[in-house]
Order: C-alpha cells, then sequence, then structure tokens
C-alpha cells in the first residue's frame, strides 16, 4: 500500500451519509474516486452484498465497514416515513460482518481490507470483551485481508488499543477537532510510536463535525501539505478523504483536496 505521492497514496470514503445540517448529495457511489482522481475506496454506510460491491469495479483497491452503519426507518408525528443512520455496535456484529466479507472476497480481488469505523471512543465499543478482537482478526486473515482501525489523536492511550495491536494491519489517523491541524507532525508520531509496526494512513476531513461547517482552506492546506512531507519522507504510507458524499456540501474544501493532491 505504501506510495510516495498522492495520487497512488489516496483513498475515498464511498457511501451515502447523512450529516445534520446537509442536503443527500448528488454523488453516488464510485463518483468521488473519479472527483478526486484516485484510484481506491473505502466502502461504508451500506452492506457488503455481490450488488454493491460492484459499484466499485473501477477501483484497484476496496475496504468494505464492517463496524456496521445502517439505515433504520422511522415515522414521524403525522405518520410520514423517513429514513436515518444508525449504529449498530453490537460485537457479535461486526464479527458476523467479518465473516460475510471474507466469504465475499474472493469472488472481488479489489477487496483488500475490512474497515471498523469508530473503534473506540466515539462510539465507545463497552460492550467488547477481551476476546472479540480476536474473533474479527481470525475472521479477515481467513480470507488474507488487513484489518483497518479507526483512531482518533485524543485517543492515542496506549490501554485503549492492547486488545488490537495484534490484530490489526492498518491504522487510519483522525484529527477530530480541525483547530488541532497545526500538530498532526506531533500526532503522527506518536501513533508511529504507540503502533510502531503498522501502516499508517491520515484521515482528511471535508467537514468539521464539531463546528458543522467546512474544514477552513487554511487548515486543510497545514494537513495536506503535512500529508505529502509524510508519504515522501515514508512516515505515512496513504489517506483517506472523507466523504463522497460531502463533495457537493463543501465544494470548496472538495476542490481544494482534489487539486493539491494532483499538484503533489
Amino acid at each position: 500500500m505504501s506510495a510516495r505521492n498522492m495520487r497512488e497514496a489516496g483513498w475515498v470514503w464511498e457511501g451515502l451519509a447523512f450529516d445534520p445540517g446537509l442536503l443527500p448529495t448528488i454523488y453516488g457511489v464510485g463518483e468521488g474516486v473519479r472527483y478526486f482522481g484516485l484510484d481506491r475506496a473505502h466502502f461504508i454506510f451500506h452492506a457488503n452484498t455481490p450488488l454493491n460491491l460492484h459499484k466499485l469495479d473501477h477501483v484497484s483497491e476496496i475496504t468494505a465497514d464492517i463496524s456496521k452503519w445502517k439505515w433504520v426507518e422511522g415515522t414521524n408525528e403525522v405518520g410520514r416515513v423517513y429514513y436515518a443512520h444508525d449504529r449498530d455496535d453490537n460485537p457479535d456484529t461486526v464479527v458476523s460482518e467479518a465473516e460475510n466479507l471474507a466469504r465475499l472476497a474472493p469472488d472481488f480481488p479489489n477487496v483488500t481490507g475490512a474497515f471498523i469505523d469508530d473503534t473506540s471512543g466515539e462510539m465507545e465499543y463497552d460492550n467488547y470483551s477481551a476476546d472479540t478482537s480476536g474473533l474479527i482478526g481470525e475472521a479477515v486473515r481467513a480470507a488474507d485481508l488487513d484489518l483497518w482501525i479507526v483512531v482518533y489523536t485524543h485517543q492515542l492511550e496506549p490501554e485503549m488499543w492492547a486488545p488490537w495491536v495484534d490484530q490489526v494491519d492498518v491504522i487510519n489517523l483522525w484529527v477530530w477537532n480541525c483547530g488541532d491541524l497545526p500538530e498532526i507532525d506531533s500526532y503522527i508520531a506518536r501513533c508511529r510510536e504507540l503502533f510502531p509496526e503498522k501502516r499508517l494512513t491520515m484521515g482528511i476531513y471535508i467537514r468539521d463535525y464539531p463546528l458543522r461547517e467546512g474544514v477552513p482552506i487554511d487548515l486543510l492546506e497545514i494537513e495536506m501539505s503535512a500529508i505529502a512531507r509524510h508519504l515522501e519522507a515514508g512516515t505515512l504510507d496513504g489517506y483517506g478523504i472523507l466523504a463522497t458524499c460531502l463533495i457537493d456540501q463543501h465544494p470548496e474544501q472538495a476542490e481544494f483536496i482534489r487539486d493539491f493532491a494532483e499538484v503533489f
């Protein structure tokens, strides 16, 4: 997975999500990689089925979400039906999804990994037992897939990740508050110390979720410049853009990321 330029190293989160304050996107699964000029995708927010995975036949690599984000149906006060996103944090679900992906993977050679979003912290897996990470890792390894987990920079404590260190292959690191992006170099160094033998990718938010607005361009420039520098140095193995469904919601930020990656 290691690469030294932005084109080779980039991934896009592909899938439709509903975020507070935003309208549904016009961009569908598989269109984000085309927009950003990239060739790798994290498939998330939808079920892992043959029909769905075939939407990404045109990309060289896919990791698929096993967390699991799901669509749920509700009814408002006048009886109108609506759909919303919810997360199933039951560890049995994650193990089952890992097994499902392992069954599908032989028919999809571009599926190279299983992805656990919000592995700990923002959506705590308090109901995980000591052997849960091992069961997930075993199911993923049965299909010769990589196991990816999300780690936030405010969670870089060794005890939090002890159950995962022997199971995980790739760390996807995120700076939750965009105001902390000027500290990105120190975060990468600390994460390398915490996971010394693992591949490390950096997450790029188009939208700052605490502020509920696009990430300021000057802070995006700090982040993108750091990513380019660390790719060149070999201290990062890649990066991932969240997400296709935000391109038309924050077009200035999406365009800046796309143009930066094109140059570097």
